[in-house]
């Protein structure tokens, strides 16, 4: 009787359970005013509204007419009648290969850039070293250094002309009379001409590069200078071994910039030719550029279709050489990361 009162009770109906507090529903989202939207806005688009400029300047300036000249460099056009055009394709550029005067603007370009650049950049070095040091009058020679640089190529040409003239009133042939060589031809030979022209670049952009290094010079820590004094580094010691390991960065970004800048070469050769034979780089193209060569068959021959094809190679040629420093960038990076 007990266990079926029980059951009885509990098969009948049970209380609810006590109630709990109310779930608790965030309020609906305030729909955001205009000035709220405008103030987003704002906060999104001025930064791309500080940049547009350059963008837009780049693309009139940059990419459009890079893109214009490789359009240009499919067809067949003269300079005097630019707006009419006769498609052929890769014409332009398969006929490069057997162009003898380009191969050679190729190839005074390759010869001058090395002539160039490597004394350049050894004596930017060697003048940075010096003007590391607490040396009195140390402005006066950072800003005499700057001097070739900031002068004209026009003016620069003029006046290496008057010092590599052929005969005796030039200023090398006068020293080389001294010492018994006979004067030198400089426009007419080959290397003479490219060693002449060299001699102009040498002048204008060492003083450059120098202040590249003394900057990057200054940068190294000091520690490592006296710590190598501790050890008996002498002075060239720790040149060899502190200084230009520091300056490896610096000194392949300075490489490639003189790589690129051999390839615009166009105002002393040009220049240093006269008005008659600095077009076609001398009497036998001996120092004619691709620079120069591009500027000959545009104005002088109106081949607009050849010349923007030249221009292109150099463009790729450009692309080459960065793509060169980028692999080397990350080599080192990788060495660096495999010694730590």
């Amino acid at each position: 009787m007990a266990v079926s009162a029980t059951a009885a009770r509990g098969s009948g109906p049970q209380p609810p359970p006590p109630a709990g507090p109310a779930p608790h529903h965030p309020p609906p989202p305030a729909r955001p005013t205009w000035r709220g939207r405008l103030y987003r806005l704002d906060v999104r688009l001025t930064p791309y509204l500080f940049v547009a400029p350059f963008f837009l300047l780049f693309a009139a300036f940059g990419v459009f007419p890079l893109v214009w000249t490789g359009w240009t460099s499919l067809h067949s056009v003269s300079t005097l009648a630019p707006n009419e055009m006769t498609w052929t394709g890769l014409d332009n550029y398969t006929s490069l290969l057997h162009d003898q005067v380009f191969l050679k603007s190729l190839r005074n370009t390759f010869t001058i850039g090395v002539l160039s650049a490597v004394p350049q950049l050894l004596a930017a070095i060697g003048l940075a070293h010096l003007l590391n040091y607490r040396l009195r009058g140390r402005a006066f020679f950072r800003v005499a250094l700057l001097a070739p640089y900031a002068t004209s190529v026009a003016a620069a040409a003029l006046i290496f002309q008057f010092i590599f003239q052929q005969d005796d009133a030039g200023f090398v042939n006068w020293v080389l009379h001294w010492f018994g060589v006979p004067p030198v031809a400089w426009q007419a030979g080959s290397w003479s001409s490219q060693l002449a022209v060299s001699a102009i670049v040498i002048w204008r952009w060492t003083g450059y590069n120098t202040l590249i290094y003394l900057a990057a010079m200054q940068a190294v820590p000091q520690e490592l200078y006296e710590a190598a004094s501790i050890d008996g580094a002498n002075c060239w010691q720790q040149f060899r071994r502190v200084t230009v390991p520091a300056l490896r960065p610096t000194i392949l970004f300075t490489a490639i910039i003189s790589a690129i800048g051999s390839l615009q070469l166009f105002g002393e050769p040009y220049l240093f030719g006269g008005s008659q034979l600095g077009i076609n780089g001398g009497p036998d193209n001996q120092y004619s550029t691709l620079a120069l060569y591009v500027y000959r068959l545009a104005f002088s021959s109106e081949h607009l279709g050849r010349a923007a094809a030249v221009a292109w190679v150099i463009f790729f040629l450009a692309v080459l050489i960065g793509a060169a420093n980028a692999v080397a960038v990350r080599l080192r990076r990788g060495r660096a990361g495999g010694r730590t």
